[in-house]
């Protein structure tokens, strides 16, 4: 792959999320390793980098409980830098998961209170992500569920939950705002349990809102890999049904906590297998990075790690296009008839009738000779390792 080939532009879409960087190392058990980092510093340094894009939790542009003023200075400053770079910002979303005032839960939270003033704070949000440009606002729950079976009615949680998405559908309706939600699924951490942990567990929410239309999924590779799913696989269901508005990418080690690690650097053939989808089954989004710099690093390894972050999707995009085009991957994936797949069951124009009257397909069918026949997995499984290592 030639040097040009591995240097980001904007048009590969690479977008970080202010948190992402800027985190400081924090962990449960020690204390910040680095210190806070200036959002403008972060826009322009990923600008070098070649990224496309920066998205922000309120709280990561505009620290919690800024005057009105202060407010207006730390957006001004954002745009300027915007403006400076031509970074763009195309999704945003609102932090209800750090103050304690949600522990819990938002929309969720038992406290009807609470729930009035997450929306609140919510609808703010979305005002600024519109004048920014933001054409998506991720929902990540992260509050949203319980420890104890004891505390909380999950019917009615959902109930609440339905309202706030109706709610903000129809406030960003009203404004005309070019603005989608995308659902973030995660099965657990921070909370015991959350609400809505799978990718198959919002698809099914989504469908009970009153503007589904405009509500899809931001499925993450740590989130499906926490509960033991193939992310693949999650992705592809969401691209069946039209929902995938956004993802984030990184890194996991199976169904550990959430290691946020860089993309490439948990599961590497999932990430192969993934690339290869986004790149050849037609997605368009931002290609949007949610992970951590390890703890271990400096201010030098921040920027190394975000760079490691587009370097390893530009390598594994590389080494799926050359699968692909492979002549030994085509025979064999003819030898398997993966390309039977595409073909539907029943002919064009064919109906349950002319099915029933072919003999071939029941009555002169030999089950046996067929249960006999290979499908050649383990060769296309042997071809894309070695291209994914490069052998080929």
């Amino acid at each position: 792959m030639s040097n040009d080939a591995l240097t980001p532009t904007p048009s590969d879409k690479f977008t970080f999320g202010l948190w992402t960087v800027g985190w400081q190392g924090r962990d449960p058990f020690g204390d910040a390793t680095r210190p806070a980092l200036d959002p403008v510093e972060s826009v322009h340094r990923l600008a070098e980098l070649g990224a496309h894009g920066v998205t922000f939790h309120d709280d990561d542009l505009i620290p919690f409980g800024s005057s009105a003023a202060d407010r207006d200075a730390h957006i001004a400053r954002f745009r300027a830098a915007l403006d400076e770079t031509g970074m763009k910002v195309p999704m945003a979303t609102t932090n209800l998961f750090t103050h304690p005032v949600f522990k819990d839960g938002a929309f969720t939270s038992n406290d009807r209170d609470v729930r009035r003033y997450a929306l609140r704070k919510t609808i703010r949000n979305i005002d600024l992500a519109a004048e920014l440009g933001a054409e998506i606002y991720v929902a990540w729950g992260g509050r949203e569920g319980a420890e104890s079976g004891a505390a909380k009615d999950v019917r009615l949680a959902l109930d609440r939950l339905k309202e706030a998405f109706d709610l903000l559908g129809d406030y960003v309706i009203e404004k005309g705002y070019n603005l989608r939600f995308a659902i973030e699924p995660k099965p657990n951490e921070p909370r015991g349990d959350i609400l809505l942990p799978t990718v198959g567990h919002a698809l099914a929410f989504i469908n009970s809102l009153e503007h589904s239309e405009i509500v899809g999924l931001n499925p993450e590779v740590g989130h499906e890999q926490m509960a033991g799913l193939n992310f693949v696989h999650g992705i592809a269901q969401a691209m069946f049904h039209g929902k995938l508005f956004h993802l984030d990418l990184n890194g996991q080690k199976g169904p550990r906590y959430d290691q946020d690690m860089i993309f490439g650097h948990g599961d590497l053939l999932s990430a192969f297998f993934l690339v290869d989808l986004l790149e050849h089954g037609g997605y368009t989004g931002p290609r949007h990075f949610d992970y951590k710099p390890f703890r271990t690093e400096d201010a030098t390894g921040v920027w190394a790690s975000a760079a490691a972050n587009m370097r390893s999707y530009l390598l594994l995009k590389e080494r799926a296009a050359a699968y692909r085009a492979d002549p030994e991957v085509q025979d064999a994936l003819r030898a398997s008839r993966a390309d039977q797949l595409a073909v539907p069951t029943l002919g064009d124009g064919e109906k349950i009738t002319d099915l029933l009257a072919d003999r071939s397909a029941f009555e002169d069918f030999d089950p046996d000779a067929f249960a006999q026949r290979g499908y050649n997995f383990v060769q296309l499984a042997q071809l894309a390792l070695e291209h994914v290592l490069g052998a080929r």
